[in-house]
């Protein structure tokens, strides 16, 4: 019996690292509109570029180009085209930061865990969002957006992150 509880004990220490590696993944689909079209192709919504109210805040051109590729590797059932052709479907993306405040009054603020004063945690939230439309009517089909923050990253390792949150958004694509 004990020595039972002992593997099981370990097992969920082995497994603990592995869980907070993963991506939390938000999605929400249009179930009136999603049966009815059929995404064969696909174009991009739109862009950070030209004179987005982006281009001069958040939106890193270099991302953009990371996360589009992305995007273009896990689309399920067919190749991005050019926003110019005539596609089925339109894909938006997004990728941003705000700063989440946890245990601040009147929630979770009080005494810690026997000892001391437990304050607020103040961090960093990053969210990558893939939204997709039917091209013809622009109403939207499907939204999912992933909690991954690219704060401080740059080059291959913030690649890495995008590809790795745009794989997990996916995962959540209605089949």
């Amino acid at each position: 019996m004990l020595k039972n509880l002992l593997r099981f004990a370990t097992a969920m220490l082995l497994a603990l690292p592995l869980a907070a590696c993963g991506i939390y993944v938000r999605s929400d689909v249009n179930h009136e509109l999603i049966g009815s079209v059929h995404c064969g192709s696909y174009a991009w919504a739109g862009a950070f570029r030209g004179s987005s109210p982006l281009r001069g805040t958040i939106a890193n051109p270099l991302n953009e180009d990371r996360l589009r590729s992305a995007i273009t590797a896990h689309v399920p059932g067919g190749a991005v085209q050019p926003v110019g052709s005539s596609a089925d479907c339109l894909i938006g993306y997004g990728i941003g930061s705000n700063y989440v405040i946890d245990g601040a009054w009147p929630y979770g603020y009080g005494w810690g865990y026997g000892w001391g004063w437990a304050g607020p945690y103040v961090y960093r939230e990053g969210i990558i969002a893939v939204d997709l439309y039917d091209a013809k009517s622009r109403k939207p089909l499907w939204h999912a957006a992933a909690e991954q923050s690219l704060y401080g990253l740059s080059g291959a390792e913030a690649g890495k992150r995008i590809d790795a949150a745009v794989a997990a958004i996916f995962s959540k694509y209605p089949r």
